[in-house]
């Protein structure tokens, strides 16, 4: 008897840290937008541009499945991306707003063309950290796929 109970707890032990280490991270967006900047000049814009200089306890995310959620802002018409942002589109960081961690880009697993702007969304996919491409965000959602 005491042989079966050491084994259930053991096999416990070990499902419940599995599952705790896959379980996805929901991140907020003061989590998101708590990083720092550097300016570099950029040869090929002709100008210095602000990269983020991420922080260990976003580090750790990276490449990592999160949740997020926020407000759409529908900008690929295919409908495989969509922009994700802390605020509403009247207050976003397209209309100068906001600071450029308060949006991330969304690659959406199935192509959904049904999401208006200002749709508040909960999207689960990988996080990646951008600090070298200026022509995308500071985070790209990979994969992502909503959740209700």
């Amino acid at each position: 008897m005491a042989n079966k109970l050491i084994l259930t707890s053991i096999l416990s032990f070990f499902f419940f840290s599995a599952w705790a280490q896959t379980a996805p991270t929901k991140l907020t967006w003061k989590q998101l937008q708590d990083i720092d900047y550097e300016s570099k000049f950029v040869k090929d814009a002709d100008m210095e541009v602000m990269f983020p200089k991420f922080p260990s306890s976003m580090l750790k995310f990276d490449g990592k499945e999160v949740i997020v959620e926020g407000f759409v802002i529908p900008f690929d018409k295919s409908g495989t991306k969509v922009a994700l942002s802390a605020y509403p589109y009247a207050s976003c960081f397209f209309c100068g707003k906001a600071g450029p961690a308060s949006v991330l880009t969304v690659e959406l697993k199935t192509p959904n063309k049904k999401y208006n702007t200002d749709d508040y969304i909960t999207f689960r996919g990988r996080l990646l950290l951008n600090s070298t491409d200026i022509k995308e965000f500071y985070y790209v959602l990979k994969g992502a796929v909503e959740i209700k």
